[in-house]
């Protein structure tokens, strides 16, 4: 009879006179998250235990933070382009007026963090 393990597709290696299943670990040297991937971590961790602990006990926590910071990252750059346009922010104004353009987009930018961290982040 099988263990439940061999169902599932599990294997074992003998290692001098104990049997050991062959575990495979996640490649995650690759995955690097970024400041909203970790700023999600420290939500979780301190506000969502139970969430975090799931995804840690699973393995899927890394994989998790860097499509968190993934899709994240692209509605920023999406807000702050519609809010731009909203605004009518040109490359003349930049042009014309810099100082007036770097507050309107430091102005964008600001405003896009808080609805990025209160829809996406910390929800």
């Amino acid at each position: 009879m099988k263990s439940l393990f061999e169902q599932f597709g599990g294997t074992y290696r003998k290692q001098n006179d104990y049997v050991i299943p062959n575990f495979e670990m996640p490649d995650i040297a690759n995955l690097e998250i970024g400041f909203y991937g970790q700023r999600h971590l420290y939500f979780l961790q301190n506000y969502r235990r139970v969430i975090y602990i799931n995804l840690l006990t699973s393995g899927n926590l890394n994989e998790y933070l860097v499509e968190i910071d993934k899709q994240t990252q692209k509605r920023f750059f999406r807000i702050v382009e519609q809010m731009k346009q909203k605004r009518e922010m040109t490359e003349q104004l930049k042009a014309i007026n810099p100082i007036k353009w770097t507050q309107l987009m430091n102005c964008i930018r600001q405003q896009t963090n808080e609805i990025i961290f209160a829809k996406l982040i910390f929800n």
